[in-house]
């Protein structure tokens, strides 16, 4: 039986005396859900060449599953893009996997993994995609994404974020990419470093959220998440022009963290290398604020031409920490941007949750400040 927990109706405030009732409430009406779901993250992505491996003695099969012959342990073979498909050790096919044997691991560019890898060949090389259980694969993505040390409550918020996350993009990428669903870099995805991020804190918040997501009118939601907004997180149309609904600006509780805080100069020719079109730049103006003081429009003029940056474009093109700063120019000409936030500033704010955890928020608090109108929810794997 499926049941759906409403966080705006369970939650109650941050200060109140009897907080834990709603946790008890949740353990009495959620069960973890006991299926299991693979993700398919992509660990090296059009190369021509990537080491692979196994702890234990490891089977190796191709596309039709037949197997043809075993990878010895602790022993490191290149995997090589060749044409009409890839080469390992004495075989060559259009794929292969690697499965390893008992409980090993497997190995792949540097770091060991859980699960198993298929390597198949690209327009472009070849791919090594570690296939893993969802669970399992979130055990590193928490002591990724957050110090394994911080409180308990932070971390199980953040695994039930990850989860989703992890769950929302395995959807959207089903319909569109047939080898991956995720890669494994902050970029575009979560941090995902293998077994070298595990620890008993990360197995803890895992377990402990077993199968809980997030959803929205009973879709799974895109439960984004960033290190911190510098105050009060954004409103995401104002970021990325899109219309989700629980992506709304709240509070924060992240102004004491040092690296929230940062002061960027570049000289005209700085910008001029990162900005194509403008030639010299004469000046930066900022032309339009979010509500809560984050850069919008961002106009760069130069003698050749003038570019205009628009919500995120801002951050990513001059490699900003975040889009709330303010311009002032320096007394050599330079360009002096002071800035609040790491990240795009939307949903959760990981050293808000940190904060908040200290404070005694549970981790239903947490998501349900950053999250609005959302439920909890135990997926149902197909």
């Amino acid at each position: 039986m499926k049941f759906k927990v409403l966080l705006g109706s369970l939650l109650s405030p941050i200060k109140g005396r009897h907080w834990w009732v709603t946790l008890l409430l949740w353990v009495a009406l959620v069960a973890p859900a006991q299926a299991s779901v693979i993700l398919r993250v992509a660990i090296e992505r059009d190369v021509n060449q990537v080491k692979v491996g196994s702890s234990t003695p490891a089977t190796v099969k191709d596309s039709t599953g037949r197997t043809l012959g075993e990878l010895p342990a602790m022993n490191s073979f290149y995997a090589q893009a060749v044409p009409g498909g890839v080469a390992l050790d004495k075989w060559q096919a259009g794929l292969f996997w690697i499965e390893p044997t008992g409980k090993g691991y497997v190995y792949i560019g540097d770091r060991w993994y859980r699960g198993r890898t298929l390597v198949v060949a690209t327009e472009k090389g070849l791919s090594a995609v570690n296939w893993v259980d969802m669970e399992e694969y979130l055990y590193s993505v928490i002591g990724g994404e957050m110090d394994a040390q911080w409180p308990q409550e932070a971390l199980k918020a953040q695994a039930i974020a990850a989860r989703t996350y992890a769950l929302y993009e395995r959807e959207r990428q089903r319909n569109r990419n047939p080898i991956y669903d995720l890669g494994d870099t902050p970029d575009r995805w979560q941090i995902y470093k293998g077994v070298s991020s595990e620890t008993p804190t990360t197995y803890a918040a895992v377990d402990g959220t077993a199968g809980q997501v997030l959803t929205y009118q009973n879709q799974i939601i895109l439960s984004v998440f960033h290190a911190c907004s510098g105050g009060h997180t954004e409103n995401v149309e104002d970021v990325w022009g899109s219309k989700e609904p629980y992506l709304r600006a709240v509070q924060d509780y992240d102004q004491n963290i040092s690296e929230c805080n940062w002061v960027k100069t570049f000289s005209p020719t700085e910008i001029s290398s990162r900005i194509s079109g403008v030639g010299n730049v004469k000046d930066v103006i900022t032309e339009a604020f979010s509500p809560f003081q984050s850069v919008k429009v961002l106009k760069i003029i130069g003698d050749k031409g003038t570019k205009v940056l628009q919500g995120e474009d801002v951050r990513t093109a001059l490699r900003l920490k975040s889009t709330r700063f303010r311009v002032t120019r320096g007394a050599d000409g330079s360009f002096i941007l002071q800035g609040l936030g790491y990240g795009h500033a939307l949903g959760m704010s990981q050293w808000g949750a940190y904060n908040l955890a200290r404070r005694g928020a549970n981790h239903l608090q947490i998501l349900g400040h950053y999250y609005q109108g959302v439920a909890l929810t135990p997926i149902q794997a197909k």
